[in-house]
């Protein structure tokens, strides 16, 4: 009874967000330019990378990445914002070298309220020099929250929150699971609410790590194409903007990449 209770009331606190009018209205022109091309991520772990940020920028800006993708924490930590001294040196780097920066928290969901605050820490977070980051993304995969009801309830009210907090022009991005990989554990995440999130987020971004399901031939393309399918079939839009995550590019040989870069060209995600 407790948990349909709580349930119930994650329910209706979504349901008074979305009867005020909440993003469900035509979303203002939003820039999307943060989503747009090849973006490299780095975690809270990446020891070497936060030891020496204007380092770790200039190898970046020797590739063709356009978008770092900077970790602010998650919910097992302890503080709001994971190093914050080295988030404002990133900051100042990257947008000095040419680079939009986008923030990413990962939630439990067990403590939404600690959850939002955390997020709106990294959205409203500065650097000494008046740095901010150019949009954030909520990084959805944790499970700890049961039963899936439950779960979505508190993620779509979660949301909500997110959008009426930073308003209709802030873009925002949602991580979502590979639903190959929900298909392949039917008990994870039933029913993973896509349209429900597409009320609030303006970019999906499918972890299509396919380095997980083996490597070589044509499988890069066949896993990240049907897993970026998935989203647009999910959402009910072929054109809802996809930043598709490939995954970890260490030990990936050539034949990977490039049959990577073919599902990039079949299925033309926005990056």
């Amino acid at each position: 009874m407790i948990r349909r209770a709580r349930s119930l009331a994650a329910l209706f606190v979504l349901a008074a967000l979305l009867a005020a009018g909440v993003a469900t209205s035509a979303p203002a022109k939003r820039d999307l330019s943060a989503f747009v091309g090849l973006g490299t991520w780095i975690d809270i772990y990446g020891t070497r990378e936060w030891a020496a940020p204007e380092a770790t920028v200039a190898a970046i800006t020797a590739h063709p990445a356009r978008t770092l993708f900077l970790e602010t924490g998650n919910y097992r930590q302890t503080t709001d914002l994971v190093r914050a001294g080295a988030l404002g040196r990133f900051l100042d780097a990257a947008h000095a070298a040419g680079l939009r920066v986008v923030a990413w928290y990962l939630p439990s969901l067990a403590n939404p309220s600690r959850d939002l605050r955390r997020a709106l820490a990294a959205i409203r977070f500065a650097s000494p020099a008046g740095e901010r980051f150019d949009s954030f993304a909520l990084d959805i995969e944790a499970s700890v929250v049961q039963p899936v009801s439950l779960r979505n309830a508190r993620l779509l009210a979660l949301s909500a929150q997110l959008r009426a907090a930073v308003g209709p022009r802030y873009p925002l991005g949602a991580i979502v699971p590979s639903q190959i990989g929900i298909d392949l554990h039917p008990g994870y995440w039933p029913g993973f609410p896509y349209r429900g999130l597409a009320r609030f987020y303006d970019v999906f971004l499918p972890m299509a790590y396919f380095s997980y399901r083996g490597r070589g031939g044509t499988l890069p393309q066949r896993y990240v194409g049907a897993s970026i399918t998935a989203v647009r079939i999910g959402v009910g839009n072929s054109a809802v903007p996809v930043h598709v995550i490939g995954g970890i590019a260490e030990g990936l040989g050539a034949a990977d990449a490039q049959s990577f870069m073919r599902a990039i060209r079949d299925c033309a995600p926005l990056g």
